[in-house]
């Protein structure tokens, strides 16, 4: 399924979101330029794009070593599918999550999302051979997102690219619904690649684990309500 838009207008103008959206991007096409560039190194001539990865990605069995990168890994992406996933989702559903929270409220709910997700997909690799694999990518954060959106507009409806049979089709799905399946694939992917953690791949468990943080920490980050008389 591919959220088209969410049917569930804000209030105010995304720059929080959006500005990441920019940032995100724009580091990517610093990426892109690097990948057909060579270094010169003691160990030999090194690819930059993967040297750039090395150094700003979260490698779990480095992180005592560089605990920048549980930030700086947030900004990193490995491909043309994984930005422009990440990106589209977060437009998608950011937009009502920063309304609700405000600015400064959503800029340090996104980083706690990503770094709960770090932490989830750091004790995972470690825990199954994965720890020399960097992880890079908004995922984990957008998936906090996901969590708080599914909390907050559990009945909002979401256009969405459905698969039927051998077409596609438009459907509108509550919130609920369409995040709830979403969760359920990052389960059932997780569980099943698991054994195979050290090569590499999807970044499941910091999909579970940032869904899971943001779910259960929108409430703390949500504005006290005032009442007038």
């Amino acid at each position: 399924m591919i959220p088209i838009r969410d049917i569930n207008p804000s209030r105010s103008f995304p720059v929080v979101n959006v500005s990441i959206i920019v940032i995100c991007s724009l580091v990517w096409l610093h990426e892109w330029r690097l990948s057909d560039k060579v270094l010169l190194t003691f160990e030999g001539p090194v690819n930059a794009f993967e040297a750039f990865i090395r150094k700003y990605g979260l490698v779990p069995s480095e992180i005592l070593e560089r605990p920048y990168t549980l930030f700086t890994h947030m900004f990193l992406h490995g491909g043309w599918f994984h930005i422009i996933g990440n990106m589209w989702f977060l437009w998608v559903f950011g937009d009502n999550v920063e309304d609700r929270l405000g600015k400064l409220r959503y800029i340090l709910f996104y980083i706690s999302c990503g770094l709960g997700a770090a932490l989830a997909q750091t004790a995972v690799s470690l825990a199954f051979g994965g720890g020399n694999v960097p992880m890079v990518g908004a995922s984990g954060a957008v998936s906090g997102v996901l969590g708080a959106y599914m909390r907050m507009f559990p009945h909002a409806r979401v256009l969405a690219l459905v698969p039927v049979f051998f077409f596609l089709t438009f459907v509108e799905i509550p919130a609920l619904v369409f995040i709830g399946l979403w969760f359920l694939i990052q389960l059932v992917n997780g569980i099943v690649s698991l054994p195979m953690v050290g090569l590499g791949g999807v970044a499941w468990y910091a999909h579970i684990g940032g869904f899971i943080v943001g779910y259960l920490l929108i409430g703390r980050f949500l504005p006290a309500r005032r009442y007038y008389y």
